[in-house]
């Protein structure tokens, strides 16, 4: 019997329990600790047999569920981007997709590794089918065309996605430490840097200097706004 492809391991029907003991592993078993692997020491030191001994068991025994790294790590994309957010009836396409993005940009906080993994060209589960079926259809009725509202989709993604490669949880300590320093640098020497002085300078006492997130998100869904005004216009 042919080994199942990565869209069969994504879309397919989940193997039957059969009589008798329960076996000791599962796919969903398998997945889960090759994200938690992948969470601790980062994709490329996911390996089949350290996961195999992870399990306790033979590396020949993860291949009766999935054919190799690549087929499994396409499962974890899709496993650990987890359920889309509810959306609240009655939400604006905006909140929506405000929702969206600050969700899934913890979710690829939670697993960095994603981010990599989900570069390019490459078959999508249902789970992650499901995050766009969710975007796409807060932008239903706006009078954007399909190809726009896809572009509306990756734009708010890649934005997403480009800060979380530049950013890591629990680090606004070590930012703080390296905002003050910087600007220490910068007031001893005003002029050479005025532009970048008056940036810093410029946030109020007590405010986080770094919102580049939300003031990303709000930008993009500010374009939106014009752009579907123009079409309400025609």
């Amino acid at each position: 019997m042919a080994a199942p492809t990565t869209f069969e391991l994504l879309w397919g029907e989940p193997p039957r329990p059969r009589r008798g003991p329960k076996p000791s592993l599962s796919l969903e078993r398998i997945v889960a600790e090759a994200i938690a692997l992948a969470d601790a020491d980062g994709l490329a030191n996911l390996s089949m047999q350290h996961l195999a001994e992870r399990l306790g068991c033979a590396k020949m025994a993860l291949y009766r569920y999935v054919p190799g790294k690549a087929e499994l790590v396409a499962l974890m994309v899709d496993a650990g981007l987890g359920d889309p957010p509810e959306v609240p009836g009655g939400a604006s396409w905006q909140a929506v997709l405000r929702l969206w993005a600050m969700t899934i940009f913890d979710r690829y906080r939670a697993h960095p590794w994603a981010i990599e993994a989900s570069a390019g060209a490459r078959p999508t589960g249902p789970q992650e089918m499901a995050w766009m079926e969710i975007a796409l259809g807060a932008l239903a009725d706006t009078g954007l065309t399909g190809p726009e509202r896809l572009d509306a989709v990756v734009l708010v993604n890649g934005h997403v996605r480009s800060l979380v490669q530049v950013t890591s949880p629990g680090q606004q300590d070590l930012e703080a430490g390296m905002a003050r320093q910087v600007g220490a640098v910068l007031a001893a020497q005003p002029d050479r840097y005025p532009q970048v002085l008056a940036a810093f300078s410029g946030s109020p006492p007590g405010a986080g200097r770094d919102n580049a997130l939300q003031f990303g998100i709000d930008r993009i869904l500010d374009g939106l706004a014009a752009l579907i005004a123009t079409r309400s216009a025609d």
